[in-house]
């Protein structure tokens, strides 16, 4: 389950697996969190993707609880830990700091730090775009933030091919910092959104890409089948809307195939069929709990074959 951090986004070398932060300070308590980020990193796991707006939606939170967890657990864990993980985290979406403004982006970038804990983000997504924005308002802001030395390196998540495309020419016209990778949504049930001219993109222009989702609000975890009734709640609304599809049937099917003949979980196949895509860089996936943090690390170690590889595309197409 050792993960080693050869996988490169820019100037940073990361692990094949991030660790999703939203869970942090929401349904993994701070106890619980310090317990899977210690779990996660003594197995060679190196990044850490959290967002500024987590978890604002949250009776009682206000944003910036993720953030503020992961700020505690470097303090605690002191300079060389800090040293040797890469914290992504988001801005865009707090509602203290809602869209992608200069001055907006900016004063996320400083409250992120604050409750980081740090005097550096290594990766600096923007986290919905703003097209009431210029790319190139946009670009400078983060490319200040660069020169400032408070970002290192610059990406963007839920961005349309468009407006990716004229940010990218924008940074090499002016010679600003440039994204080096993306965070779209895409698994094994929605590739839609991502497959095709995004992808196409990310490829062309050498993109690392970094899967969001990637386990389907759990749904890609085996746990929900046909027949069963689904609990209530957001994350099983959206698992239970998968399950009434044929396509989400037929994946789950599939999944079962490939894990049974490597007795692997269906997290392990799901995320090691995403891992195994073209353009994908490192699928994000998050543990609750410590006990749900070994089966998606085995993800780095489960090698399918090419048949596997065919039916699991073919049963999601």
């Amino acid at each position: 389950m050792q993960m080693n951090a050869d996988h490169q986004i820019g100037q940073l070398s990361v692990s094949p697996l991030a660790l999703g932060g939203n869970v942090f300070g929401w349904t993994a308590d701070r106890p619980t969190s310090f317990a899977v980020l210690d779990a996660y990193t003594e197995g060679g796991g190196n990044h850490i993707d959290t967002a500024d707006a987590y978890t604002f939606w949250i009776e009682g939170h206000s944003g910036g609880e993720s953030e503020t967890v992961i700020g505690e657990w470097l303090a605690a864990r002191g300079p060389a830990v800090r040293d040797n993980v890469v914290i992504a985290t988001k801005a865009g979406r707090h509602p203290d700091h809602e869209g992608l403004s200069s001055a907006t982006l900016k004063a996320a970038a400083e409250d992120s730090l604050r409750r980081l804990g740090t005097d550096h983000i290594d990766l600096y997504y923007t986290h919905f775009d703003d097209e009431s924005v210029e790319v190139s308002e946009i670009v400078i802001a983060l490319d200040d933030l660069v020169k400032e030395g408070k970002v290192r390196e610059i990406a963007a998540s839920n961005i349309s091919p468009a407006r990716l495309r004229a940010s990218l020419d924008f940074s090499d016209s002016a010679g600003t910092a440039r994204y080096v990778a993306l965070q779209p949504h895409y698994n094994l049930v929605s590739r839609d959104t991502y497959e095709g001219e995004l992808e196409e993109l990310a490829r062309r222009e050498s993109l690392a890409v970094l899967p969001y989702f990637a386990l389907a609000a759990g749904f890609l975890t085996g746990k929900y089948r046909p027949g069963e009734q689904v609990p209530e709640g957001a994350r099983a609304g959206k698992a239970a809307r998968y399950l009434a599809t044929d396509r989400g049937q037929r994946v789950l099917a599939a999944l079962s195939t490939v894990a049974s003949a490597h007795q692997a979980a269906e997290a392990t196949v799901a995320l090691a069929w995403l891992a195994s895509r073209p353009t994908v860089t490192a699928p994000i996936a998050s543990a609750r709990t410590v006990e749900q943090l070994p089966p998606l690390m085995a993800m780095n170690d489960l090698a399918l074959t090419e048949d596997e590889l065919r039916l699991l595309t073919d049963a999601s197409a």
